[in-house]
């Protein structure tokens, strides 16, 4: 059995989308509500294009969004398979559930063909939403408990994954579809009653993750409009001390931030960079190649080694700086001064003070 996966954080652009769906003969939607997953219930809504088939109640040993898709969704597409009655299940997705924990979840099991993956988005609300300082537990969003996802975060996770974007309303249309092209190149922006990526072929979760993946991904600088992507790549290490202070300044003049970091007092460690207007983290990931044994090589998967071999520096390897930043009226020359304000000079080599010793992967 075909199954597409519709998510999206605008439960009415979603909705529609859903909609728009169920007109493709022999198509069953599948939708978790969970509003009350906080009080333990989960609730299992089905539907055809003739209306709502069923409202089962989920008995989970613990109410969260992952126990809800291993104990329950997975068992209910392989159930729909076997019976047969149906040619392709729509899962449409809780307003604050990822795409990738659905989609690489569904791929993994052979009976089941993983045909899309869409996301549906506001044009209205797509900018001041990637903007607001929103957590999802404030809108009532969130889906587990301690859920702090900000609701920036997880719209750009929902934006950046898939390849294609469904995109609904009448103001705005060229700002939204310019922030969309710029976050997901790789995605197509459809009219909102275009089904054709449902049924037009396979979803590739490997090829998703390495689109997604900053340890390898190389990002392309664009301006559309008001909207610009500023890609800042440089061969010399980040010293801590500056970079820590610099960071509030970064956020405050993005919407998003994403790349790699090579930091002077961290020389062998990757840094990851992850920003969403004001909530920006950085997380060590593991090892530089260029720090690794030639034996340890050959457990790196091909995609990272590729792309650091692109890009290879004779003298420090695949060590160094690969920030992509996108936003509306940014400044693009100011932008670039700060990050190498803080650069390492050719006298820094240590560094007493260094805020991201203890930065984790």
């Amino acid at each position: 059995m075909r199954v597409a996966v519709i998510t999206g954080l605008h439960r009415p652009a979603r909705e529609r989308a859903v909609d728009a769906a169920l007109t493709l003969p022999r198509t069953l939607v599948v939708h978790h509500d969970l509003s009350a997953i906080g009080e333990g219930h989960v609730t299992r809504v089905t539907r055809d294009h003739r209306g709502t088939l069923g409202r089962d109640p989920v008995h989970l040993v613990h109410a969260c969004a992952s126990c809800t898709l291993r104990e329950d969704l997975i068992p209910f597409l392989l159930a729909t398979a076997a019976i047969g009655e149906h040619d392709l299940c729509v899962v449409d997705a809780w307003d604050g559930v990822e795409p990738r924990m659905i989609a690489e979840a569904v791929a993994a099991q052979p009976e089941l063909t993983l045909t899309a993956v869409v996301t549906a988005v506001d044009a209205d609300r797509l900018l001041p939403d990637l903007a607001c300082h929103d957590d999802l537990v404030d809108r009532g969003l969130d889906i587990a408990e301690n859920d702090d996802r900000a609701v920036s975060e997880v719209l750009t996770s929902q934006i950046e994954y898939p390849t294609a974007i469904a995109l609904h309303g009448h103001r705005h249309l060229a700002e939204a579809r310019a922030l969309i092209e710029h976050l997901n190149p790789a995605a197509a922006v459809l009219d909102p009653t275009d089904t054709s990526a449902l049924t037009a072929g396979r979803f590739d979760t490997a090829a998703a993750h390495n689109r997604t993946d900053p340890l390898g991904v190389h990002h392309c600088g664009r301006t559309t409009g008001r909207v610009s992507t500023v890609v800042w790549s440089r061969r010399r290490p980040l010293h801590p001390a500056r970079l820590h202070e610099a960071m509030d300044h970064l956020v405050s003049m993005t919407l998003r931030g994403r790349g790699r970091l090579w930091l002077g007092s961290r020389p062998d460690t990757v840094l990851v960079w992850d920003s969403h207007r004001d909530l920006a983290t950085v997380a060590a990931a593991g090892p530089w190649l260029a720090a690794l044994p030639e034996a340890a090589l050959e457990m790196v998967p091909d995609a990272r080694r590729t792309s650091a071999l692109l890009d290879w520096d004779p003298t420090v390897g695949d060590r160094g700086q690969h920030l992509a930043f996108t936003g509306v009226d940014l400044d693009a020359d100011r932008l670039t001064a700060l990050l190498d304000s803080c650069l390492t000079t050719d006298d820094e080599t240590a560094f007493a003070d260094d805020p991201f010793a203890a930065a984790e992967g």
